[in-house]
């Protein structure tokens, strides 16, 4: 059975994922770390789709849980074959960097950037033997610019690109690409607090993009049609920043 894992799956971008990796056929693991009825909800809406939705609950910067729970799924379902793995997961904390708490910056890196390092390392092995695999990672306009008052955030998602432009010329000649896709303002939880109507104004396309318009270009990269497109970062911005 073919899965795609999405990190950080129960809700928003990652919930749009999900549905998408369900439109293409694929079985689809949801991540999770503390919401569990959201979770629930996405698979539903996966189900939907006539494919299987199996919740995972772990935390993606905890290595422990990462290697007790995702490694022990992939032990005990070795029919099931984790083909394209989405990194989603994510958190802000955001605070200028005289202010900023050592926690705020430890907790952002650890998710963020820990988190890819974790899960990837993980499922990539049997990629590798199975000569084939897609791993898109979600980084941000954040890594691409820097923003202000988000410098660990725009460290952790800078991190993920280079991280991706490196892993994408190691594993290549396997049949394996690596590329991130790069979103601006999302309709989403990340982005409640934030005055959209001020922030639309800075926008080309003059509005915040929707979760599902980010699950497109993911869904693309997960694609067999992909296939010679790889150590990419593909901005989803409507035009902000390119």
């Amino acid at each position: 059975m073919k899965f795609a894992l999405v990190t950080g799956g129960s809700r928003g971008i990652g919930r749009a994922i999900c549905i998408k990796m369900a439109d293409l056929g694929y079985n689809v693991l949801v991540n999770y770390k503390s919401n569990e009825e959201e979770s629930k909800n996405t698979c539903l809406l996966v189900e939907k789709k006539g494919v299987k939705a199996i919740s995972l609950k772990f935390d993606v910067s905890d290595k422990n849980q990462v290697q007790t729970v995702l490694g022990g799924f992939i032990e005990t379902h070795p029919d099931y074959e984790i083909e394209v793995l989405i990194n989603n997961a994510g958190i802000r904390e955001d605070a200028l960097l005289i202010w900023m708490k050592d926690e705020q910056w430890e907790s952002v890196i650890n998710t963020n950037l820990g988190g890819f390092y974790y899960v990837t390392k993980m499922v990539v092995t049997n990629m590798l033997l199975k000569k084939y695999g897609r791993i898109i990672n979600i980084v941000s306009l954040s890594g691409l610019k820097g923003v202000p008052g988000q410098i660990n955030y725009s460290a952790a998602k800078a991190g993920i690109i280079g991280a991706t432009k490196a892993l994408a010329q190691e594993i290549g000649r396997k049949g394996i690409t690596v590329n991130a896709v790069a979103p601006g303002f999302i309709k989403t939880d990340m982005t409640e607090g934030l005055n959209e109507k001020e922030l639309q104004l800075m926008i080309p396309l003059r509005r915040f993009g929707l979760p599902e318009e980010v699950a497109h270009v993911v869904g693309f990269l997960a694609s067999k049609e992909s296939a010679y497109i790889t150590a990419e970062v593909i901005s989803v911005n409507g035009g902000l920043y390119s």
